[in-house]
């Protein structure tokens, strides 16, 4: 019996299948990623002041003894996917082995000036995830948004009337505006020339913040659903705005689109919410 398809020579098919399961087993990754930080271990690590032993990590995890086995092989997981390093028996006084954060793992310290832990949390959070699981079902409704075929609303009426998942949101905004402080170096060029500027989605205003602090001739606003900003005050070049993206911005030299979740959320604004 012929097993080839096409034609294909083995070694294409077994690369193909390599990548479908690549894919397929992704949420693994992400899953593995999203247990430590549940787990605070980025934290118990960064508090412990050196690498910690399997036996201190599970000790003070409480870990049941039938699950120490289970705890090593994601630990060794995550260490694989570069979130932490293990150090060997020849580096320890015991031969027991240890792990260390990686400068990945340490952008998970809760707590810390660059923490990204609340961008994690959001984009897995289960209830928000779960929309992925109706793209078919999104396919075939004119009028409904990802969102809304999942959770009954568009993402940002959901987020209104859900405080809980609305502080998630902004906290996940919020831990990645903070990163923006070491793109802010050395980059007085890029906003040469303007005298305004308008940072659409800007949340609670951490870049806005930023961005007047770097420059204090430099008009920002601030502009986000009336629910974000409606309790939040400015200063004398920073004023915060609410309104509808999808309707009309305020005018101002330059706009400023900040990609928050990467791909996933340049996903979110253009095809799904």
């Amino acid at each position: 019996m012929d097993s080839s398809i096409n034609n294909r020579k083995p070694s294409e098919i077994f690369k193909a299948q390599a990548l479908l399961y690549k894919n397929m087993y992704a949420f693994v990754d992400s899953m593995s990623l999203k247990w430590s930080i549940e787990m605070n271990i980025p934290n118990i690590i960064h508090n412990h002041g050196k690498p910690i032993t399997l036996s201190n990590l599970v000790s003070i995890l409480q870990v049941p003894s039938t699950k120490v086995d289970n705890v090593q092989r994601l630990m060794r997981y995550l260490a694989h996917n570069g979130f932490f390093e293990i150090i060997t028996n020849q580096e320890l006084e015991n031969e027991e082995e240890a792990y260390a954060l990686t400068v990945a793992s340490e952008l998970l310290v809760k707590g810390t000036e660059l923490c990204l832990a609340p961008m994690v949390e959001c984009v897995l959070d289960p209830t928000l995830s779960a929309s992925f699981h109706k793209l078919k079902k999104w396919v075939y409704e004119e009028d409904l948004t990802l969102f809304a075929v999942n959770l009954g609303y568009d993402l940002w009426e959901f987020l209104n009337k859900n405080p809980e998942y609305n502080t998630l949101y902004n906290d996940a905004l919020a831990s990645d505006s903070k990163m923006i402080n070491l793109a802010m170096k050395d980059c007085n060029l890029v906003f040469e020339g303007l005298e305004s500027i308008v940072d659409v989605g800007g949340g609670n205003g951490t870049t806005g913040k930023i961005i007047c602090e770097t420059f204090p001739k430099l008009k920002c606003v601030v502009f986000d659903r009336p629910k974000v900003v409606e309790n939040l005050c400015g200063s004398n070049n920073l004023t915060y705005v609410g309104g509808d993206m999808f309707i009309s911005v305020p005018k101002a030299d330059a706009v400023l689109l900040k990609v928050c979740f990467s791909k996933l959320r340049y996903f979110f604004s253009v095809t799904l919410i």
